[in-house]
């Protein structure tokens, strides 16, 4: 099938343009693009001069299976990937038991294929377990389909182990991704420590823990010459220590998440567990150098680090409850919120959304250009609308964002050139 997008904005991130035109898609293929008139053929989508972009590749979400698929499935994380504008979905291994074995990988690979309608590549975890004691056969995961190596929120406390495992990563040419921390230092925390925490009683870290963990991550990233990506920095006093980092020429990248780049510590308010995160919201400074940090490119990607819980895992005093929350649907609306507020371009948001995970994760996608995979959204940025989570697709409701008003509906979603997702076309 032939299909010609009429009338659209086009955001390109790979060049950092947007400009009125048409794209044509031919067998799942961009095959050209401002083509005045359509391809014999062709099926005729009207954008009505609405946004068309590459489709967001989103590295670090939690899918239930297996062990917890009553807080998410592939079928319904599939389904809120497609209304999100999602196409690619690149799962965490911190599932029960952890996706360590090529064995367990490949039966994850199996259900995602039969149940979700947007792609589902996988991480695997870097040690057996994700207990920091034993590195995994990374070689035979690769082969079996991991696009790369993390054990999640967990840290590698062995600087042993966790080198040897950069060192083995850096000869096969694997990406290891860490959530940088010092575990001495966050261990029992709920919030982050300031004159908020202590008002409100909650046991608290310092940001220099995560400053801390990312030194020594990247010490030993200089020692190895590994590809390391920091999945999850969260605080301006890890900023100059990436900085360095990449001036220095070693092969880092780093993300944030969609939660840190628009809420703050005050959210947690009186105690809404919604709001609480690994790592904990941090201070109105620490959000707005974030910002700045993902509009100069010096964070490279933005995340929704999606992680469903279920009512009985958040409806628990503060410090007991569990962290994280859902946000693959409102990943794009809650990011739109930092382009209506002036702060960071169109095609610099889809260049940390889509563009900069594809090309770090070496995937097709993420691109608007010919050649590339049709993995599209098509998406409204002014379309306002206040965010009901019992509406939402994934399984578990958990998201900060119940009741806010935001802007911004995807109004169709391609992967490969299928329509997974529409509304309103």
């Amino acid at each position: 099938m032939i299909l010609y997008f009429d009338n659209a904005r086009l955001i390109d991130p790979e060049k950092g343009s947007e400009r009125s035109g048409a794209l044509v898609v031919d067998n799942g293929i961009i095959a050209a693009l401002d083509t005045p008139t359509p391809p014999r053929g062709a099926q005729v989508i009207d954008c009505a001069g609405h946004c068309l972009a590459p489709g967001i590749v989103d590295i670090g979400v939690k899918i239930g299976e297996p062990g917890e698929r009553h807080k998410e499935s592939f079928r319904t994380a599939g389904r809120a990937a497609a209304a999100g504008g999602v196409t690619s979905v690149i799962t965490r291994p911190d599932t029960l038991p952890a996706i360590d074995t090529p064995e367990a990988l490949e039966f994850v690979t199996r259900r995602a294929q039969d149940a979700a309608p947007v792609r589902i590549l996988p991480m695997a975890a870097l040690t057996r377990a994700r207990a920091g004691r034993e590195m995994v056969e990374i070689g035979f995961l690769m082969d079996a389909g991991a696009v790369a190596f993390t054990d999640c929120d967990r840290v590698v406390e062995n600087t042993k182990v966790f080198s040897r495992c950069l060192t083995y990563a850096r000869a096969l040419g694997a990406l290891v991704i860490a959530h940088p921390q010092d575990p001495g230092l966050t261990a029992g925390s709920a919030v982050t420590s300031g004159k908020f925490a202590t008002l409100r009683g909650l046991p608290a870290v310092s940001p220099m823990a995560e400053r801390m963990g990312l030194e020594r991550d990247l010490a030993l990233v200089e020692m190895t010459r590994a590809r390391y990506h920091a999945d999850n920095l969260s605080t301006a006093a890890a900023l100059p220590v990436l900085e360095r980092a990449k001036a220095a020429g070693l092969d880092v990248t780093a993300g944030a998440n969609i939660h840190h780049l628009t809420l703050n510590e005050f959210d947690v308010g009186d105690y809404r567990t919604f709001f609480k995160l690994k790592p904990p919201l941090r201070s109105e400074d620490d959000r707005l150098a974030l910002v700045r940090a993902v509009a100069t490119g010096l964070i490279d990607t933005i995340s929704s680090m999606h992680t469903p819980q279920d009512e009985e895992s958040k409806r628990l005093p503060y410090q007991e409850a569990a962290s994280g929350a859902v946000a693959l649907e409102t990943l794009l609306p809650a990011a739109l919120r930092l382009w209506h507020e002036g702060e960071i371009s169109l095609p610099a948001l889809f260049r940390a959304l889509s563009f900069a995970p594809a090309r770090r994760l070496n995937l097709p996608t993420g691109r608007l250009t010919e050649g590339a995979p049709a993995d599209l959204i098509l998406f409204d940025p002014h379309a306002p609308f206040v965010l009901d989570r019992a509406r939402l697709l994934s399984k578990s409701k958990n998201t900060p964002f119940d009741g806010h008003r935001m802007q911004g509906r995807v109004r169709g979603t391609w992967v490969a050139g299928q329509q997974v997702f529409s509304n309103g076309l």
